[in-house]
């Protein structure tokens, strides 16, 4: 068996481009061996900065032979779907595909019938198209090719058991050679042996598997902190973004001007992470720390001294803007700010963020009794949280948006219930981030959410595919969390009645946003294990409660997990079956008609149904569960399609009446 190594040297790919990069070239691989029907023993991806790379092992030396037919599609069928067939199969024309006729209609087909030849082969025709086609986010030519690529590409290795696999592209040709750090040992460095090439690239100051990258800049930077007595604020983002920017890490800490540290540590943070990739630090008490660590690439003779130093000179400058921004922004209350939002439109046919801003204080202010939130300072939180956007600090750094809103609001003495609330507004921003943490900054978020979503929809904007430009699945999704992270009882046709009319929407599509919004809870309950037939089955009752819904459906999953429910539910599609075949509607039972002992103990119990009609979802539940044993027995010892017409006729009736009964409960005709 032999080994496959490919490596693709370039010049720096983007850190955010280089796990998909790793996927596709492991990916494309796999494909084109199972093309053939052969299979790696295993297959492993590398990234670092400047390369992408595989190892495959246990291959064969050569392919075996091959014999199939490719259905294609239909010779009526439109031309592009033709034209897409012969391309994914190396054709120019459909003269070499027979023509197949079946009850569906005319087919072409490729058969295949091939001889096995070498895999090394196979490979030097296959690899210029595989880097021909390899998709990135964005990519570039240079100099005067033609090909495209993320970054310049440099070099090509593959290897074939030890042995060259001969190929050209874009004016390179492919060898053995692969190259180390490229300031601490750039030399190239001549690959024999595939299992060779992650310890070669080691002893050169490379690093290539991503993880050990990770691990290492976890472990040392924690080292480094402690050295400092402080922890590593955690953040497993910055640690994974940082692996993808070095080939040899190492850590280095530096200190923050004291003069910087009365600044929000959000500013510092953000700083920090999002504009130089540093670590912030934290003091055993929590507390912001003046320390930062930075990640180099590159052992130095001065230990990173000057290394150490640039970065404290460059961040000093960095933060030399937020102490401007800070300073200056607070001479100015964020009641003074209101006017300049008139001038940021928030989208064409919405109007301003102003005019937001006042539609989301009129609903924050109706939705704080249902959260028990305090309606003025909900209202006043509304009014003010969009403010901060025409600061100098929001404007320089986005990401702080809501949270500088919040010390501006502390600043102008409004409270801490109207400070937290502006601040926390837009959680949560993602599955991983916490609700708002006050009660009046759920009802801001909430306005502010349902007011995106009654807005978009109101003027038939809405998502489409996997293009949601405006987020509105994101909306949603933080509508139904924080209304059932709070448990809070909510009717949102109501609510949605009532924010489609501040848009002035003469014809509100509410059951439309209702049944997306109740997409988004299927797929959040799906991650707790429940069905979206589930979801369905209770939705189809008519409420618009996602907290009701939600509990609903986690009772009838555990129903219907049960051995009652399981049978309940298989004896309710027999029944269901039998009804429409006979194309019974339904008919009072006549109990002077029940004749056998079974349809009696049957009947009774569906009569006994009654009393649970009104009682807790899950007490109905029970009830419909009690019905399991008498209806088995009914199924066991009665025969529906009697030859007597109207006991025939009772019978289903009575069938008639266990469906309707279920019904109550859920829409059992959803459930798969």
């Amino acid at each position: 068996m032999a080994d496959l190594l490919i490596e693709l040297y370039s010049e720096e790919i983007p850190a955010g481009m280089q796990a998909a990069a790793a996927e596709q070239l492991s990916r494309k691989i796999d494909e084109f061996l199972k093309g053939f029907g052969v299979t790696a023993d295993s297959l492993t991806a590398h990234v670092a900065p400047q390369r992408v790379a595989l190892l495959a092992t246990g291959l064969p030396q050569d392919l075996p032979d091959r014999k199939e037919q490719r259905k294609g599609p239909r010779v009526d069928a439109p031309e592009k779907a033709i034209e897409g067939f012969l391309r994914a199969n190396g054709l120019d024309t459909t003269d070499s595909l027979s023509v197949e006729e079946n009850k569906k209609g005319a087919f072409y087909v490729l058969d295949i019938d091939e001889k096995g030849g070498a895999l090394a082969a196979a490979l030097s025709g296959f690899m210029p198209g595989l880097i021909e086609g390899f998709q990135w986010p964005k990519s570039m030519r240079w100099g005067r090719g033609s090909l495209r690529w993320v970054r310049p590409l440099r070099s090509i290795l593959c290897l074939f058991d030890g042995d060259i696999v001969p190929f050209e592209i874009g004016g390179l040709t492919s060898g053995n050679v692969t190259y180390g750090h490229r300031f601490m040992t750039p030399e190239a460095i001549e690959i024999t042996d595939a299992h060779d090439y992650v310890g070669a690239l080691e002893k050169a100051h490379v690093l290539v598997d991503a993880s050990v990258r990770e691990a290492m800049i976890a472990e040392d930077a924690a080292r480094l902190a402690d050295s400092v007595d402080c922890v590593l604020a955690e953040d497993s983002a910055l640690i994974s973004e940082t692996a993808g920017l070095v080939e040899w890490p190492v850590p280095l800490v530096g200190k923050i001007d004291d003069a910087f540290m009365d600044v929000p540590e959000e500013v510092l943070i953000s700083v920090m992470r999002t504009h130089q990739k540093y670590f912030a630090l934290r003091r055993k008490d929590g507390t912001l720390a003046p320390y930062f660590i930075t990640i180099s690439n590159m052992l130095t003779d001065d230990g990173g001294a000057a290394i150490i130093a640039g970065n404290e000179r460059v961040l000093r400058a960095r933060l030399s803007d937020g102490r401007f921004f800070w300073d200056q922004d607070r001479k100015n209350t964020l009641e003074s700010r209101l006017p300049s939002l008139e001038k940021i439109t928030f989208q064409a046919k919405l109007g301003t963020v102003a005019d937001k801003s006042q539609r989301i204080a009129k609903l924050a202010e109706s939705l704080a009794p249902a959260l028990s939130a305090d309606a003025t300072a909900a209202k006043s939180a509304a009014a003010l949280c969009k403010a901060d956007l025409t600061s100098g600090m929001v404007y320089e750094f986005a990401e702080l948006q809501g949270i500088m809103g919040g010390y501006y609001a502390r600043n102008d003495g409004l409270g801490d219930d109207v400070a937290a609330a502006i601040r926390d507004h837009y959680k949560p921003l993602g599955p991983s981030d916490a609700i708002p943490a006050s009660v009046e900054g759920m009802a801001v978020g909430l306005a502010d959410k349902i007011d995106t979503l009654t807005g978009f929809w109101s003027i038939d904007e809405k998502p489409t595919g996997s293009k949601d430009p405006y987020a509105l699945r994101r909306a949603a999704l933080g509508v139904i969390r924080i209304l059932l992270e709070t448990e809070t009882a909510l009717s949102l046709s109501a609510v949605f009645a009532e924010s489609f009319a501040l848009h002035g929407a003469a014809a509100a599509p509410a059951d439309d946003l209702l049944g997306f919004v109740a997409d988004r809870l299927k797929v959040h309950l799906r991650g707790q294990g429940i069905s979206h037939d589930v979801v369905n089955a209770v939705f189809a009752l008519g409420s618009d409660d996602v907290v009701e819904l939600a509990a609903k459906s986690a009772q009838l999953k555990a129903f219907l997990d049960s051995e009652d429910g399981g049978n309940l539910t298989a004896a309710y599609t027999r029944a269901n079956g039998i009804c429409a075949k006979a194309k019974h509607e339904g008919a009072d039972v006549d109990v002077a008609l029940l004749a056998v002992a079974e349809e009696k103990q049957l009947h009774e119990a569906i009569t006994a149904l009654a009393d649970s009609a009104t009682a807790r979802y899950e007490q109905q539940l029970d009830a419909l569960a009690t019905l399991r044993a008498p209806v088995d027995a009914f199924f066991e010892a009665v025969m529906v399609n009697d030859d007597d017409e109207k006991i025939r006729h009772n019978r289903l009736a009575l069938l008639q009446a266990l469906i309707q009964n279920m019904r109550r409960a859920a829409d059992f005709d959803l459930v798969e």
